[in-house]
């Protein structure tokens, strides 16, 4: 099986070129709970989808209370049929109690699942930090801003989604 995939070049995030798909929509989920980070998470995703080309509705954006939540929103996002790729974002701090086991657990293996089941891929925008400064820093702060890499991933995949339904 062969599948070829259009090209635009961009200098973005990972690769020198990104493939361009028409009529893209991207669904994203984002959990409120520290809504510092995962809104900067968003701001980057979104702003990244728009510098690739895409209008602004490309993109639909839900909230959900926590991390815990993504995986629900995420399946339901999918279910509805709408969507070329979903992006989960979210948050999750190191603390004193198991807690933030518990939630990193639960959430990578819902993403886990919901790529292993469906039929629409799911990106994992997850920050999994010891402390809030390490999440700021990956959230447009001094290292990068994990959601544009999370918006690349939405487009490669959705094209490559895309490659094998045309075949």
């Amino acid at each position: 099986m062969s599948t070829e995939l259009k090209k635009q070049d961009n200098n973005q995030a990972g690769s020198n070129s990104l493939p361009m798909v028409d009529g893209l929509k991207v669904g994203i989920v984002v959990a409120e709970w520290n809504a510092q980070v995962t809104e900067a998470l968003l701001q980057g995703a979104l702003d990244y989808l728009k510098e690739s080309g895409y209008p602004q509705d490309a993109a639909t954006v839900v909230h959900v209370p926590g991390t815990i939540e993504l995986t629900y929103g995420a399946a339901q996002m999918a279910r509805s049929g709408l969507f070329d790729a979903i992006i989960m974002i979210g948050c999750v701090i190191r603390g004193g109690t198991p807690h933030f086991d518990y939630v990193c657990d639960h959430v990578t293996q819902g993403c886990a699942m919901l790529n292993a089941t469906g039929n629409v891929p799911v990106i994992f925008c997850v920050l999994t930090t010891d402390d809030e400064q390490q999440a700021l820093d990956r959230a447009g702060g001094a290292l990068c801003n994990k959601g544009t890499e999370a918006a690349e991933a939405a487009i490669k995949m959705a094209a490559f989604k895309h490659a094998f339904a045309q075949s």
